[in-house]
């Protein structure tokens, strides 16, 4: 699967992702010098995580049939050590339903073993770069 990222001339640093049949707008805000059209890449990157985890922990719970009604998922950004090599993200979920305090546990540990949270804390990403001639 490709996702291609192409410049919307039209406006100063906008961009659009197109993911299958998705289109994601991204911009940056005018500080960066962007018109605020869209989300930052950074913001797109943290949003993953959050999603990751409330779909993780939806799928578990419906697999289970632990009661959960809705979730939210808030997710904290620290890059204030990011030039350091420290870029700490800080995921809070709001999980309602008839649960326990068992089921609530059950479910914060399901969290922490998203995919993403995985990919982001245990598996090394190599990325190459290449420009066509």
């Amino acid at each position: 699967m490709s996702i291609v990222i192409t410049r919307d001339r039209a406006f100063k640093m906008k961009h659009t992702a197109a993911v299958r049949q998705h289109a994601i707008a991204l911009d940056e805000p005018p500080a960066n010098g962007g018109e605020d059209l869209g989300v930052t890449p950074h913001e797109l990157y943290d949003s993953a995580l959050g999603a990751c985890k409330a779909m993780t922990v939806l799928w578990y719970a419906r697999r289970k049939g632990i009661p959960v009604e809705d979730i939210q998922v808030t997710v904290e950004r620290d890059d204030s050590q990011e030039r350091q090599g420290v870029y700490r993200l800080r995921a809070v979920l709001n999980v309602s339903g008839a649960l326990s305090d068992a089921q609530r546990q059950e479910l914060l540990a399901v969290a922490a073993k998203c995919p993403l949270h995985k990919l982001m804390t245990q598996a090394a990403t190599e990325v190459v770069t290449e420009l066509v001639a």
